[in-house]
């Protein structure tokens, strides 16, 4: 049986941190920008840790399984 893959949209999406946590992207930063304030969008620059609830299903698919 062949090796199973990672899947790629998780890859693209999801990283590990140095101390093996799940960082993801803050959402909200694509469009719509002039009524958000500067300090908002500033916030969400930064990278963020994913909840303990979808921790499972990212380890899952990032391990090809």
């Amino acid at each position: 049986m062949p090796k199973m893959k990672s899947h790629s949209g998780t890859k693209k999406r999801f990283r590990r941190s140095g101390t093996g946590k799940l960082m993801r992207a803050k959402a909200f930063k694509s469009h719509i920008l002039t009524k958000k304030t500067t300090k908002r969008k500033r916030g969400f620059r930064q990278e963020t840790e994913i909840a303990a609830a979808d921790s499972k299903v990212v380890n899952a698919r990032l391990a090809g399984r």
